[in-house]
């Protein structure tokens, strides 16, 4: 008896409807990009090593499996061109620079800096952490994965233009981040015009807010902001009350 054939809805329901506890648990893509880096890091092509990373591959799948990331992106070639020859000059930029500065023997001037993201998907905010690592000077010493916050170490802050000049570095990675890999929407929602590059331009705030905060956080109404006035006067006025009696008790006490 012939097996029916499956429309392509019937197998999208049936591929995320299966069990999860089928074997392997990776797909076979992730299995061959595990088995690739074991044979880079033995660094010899032998039959031996492409079937011991397969197997190591499979291992680590099974006892530690990765997390299901949801992603709705998209693949731009020419934002990926852009996000690749940036991301090398970065690097050719900032090597030049680190040994200069080693040479001439300077006195780093490090900080830890703390960047809010536009983006909200743990893809991308995995992609700016490892990039921004990568650049020499600069180290995430933690990512905050719900508040998509960034805690950058930078090695001195006068070569990478100052506290403001990371910001604007990191926040410029995001773009292009973001215009390789991301749909339509995530764009939208990060306050960019959709575009492979830069040049499509950002959305007219108040509606692009300048983080990855909700819209409606950054917009006040006139009720909101007459309370928030009327409390600042009632707490000013306390303190002066409140200084009053502090010099009229001292000069009681003399």
């Amino acid at each position: 008896m012939a097996r029916p054939r499956w429309s392509k809805s019937a197998r999208a329901i049936h591929r995320v409807t299966r069990r999860p506890g089928r074997f392997p648990h990776a797909s076979a893509g992730m299995l061959i990009w595990l088995m690739f880096v074991w044979v880079l890091l033995w660094g010899d092509l032998t039959p031996g090593n492409f079937l011991g990373g397969l197997l190591v591959a499979l291992l680590v799948t099974t006892v530690a499996p990765f997390p299901a990331t949801p992603f709705d992106g998209r693949f731009r070639p020419i934002g990926v061109a852009h996000l690749i020859l940036r991301f090398l000059w970065d690097i050719l930029v900032s090597s030049f620079q680190q040994g200069k500065f080693i040479l001439t023997g300077g006195q780093p001037q490090a900080a830890i800096i703390r960047i809010h993201l536009r983006s909200h998907s743990d893809v991308y905010l995995a992609m700016i952490s490892g990039m921004t690592a990568l650049v020499p000077g600069s180290v995430v010493v933690e990512a905050h994965r719900v508040t998509g916050t960034l805690y950058v170490h930078v090695f001195d802050t006068r070569l990478a233009g100052g506290i403001e000049g990371v910001h604007r570095t990191v926040m410029d990675l995001e773009e292009r981040v973001l215009r390789a890999f991301a749909s339509h929407d995530e764009l939208v929602d990060a306050g960019f015009v959709p575009g492979a590059t830069s040049r499509a331009g950002r959305l007219p705030t108040p509606y692009a807010p300048a983080t990855g905060k909700p819209i409606e956080a950054a917009v006040a109404t006139s009720e909101e902001i007459a309370r928030a006035q009327e409390a600042k006067r009632e707490e000013r006025h306390e303190r002066t009350q409140r200084i009053a009696g502090n010099v009229l008790q001292a000069e009681v006490d003399e």
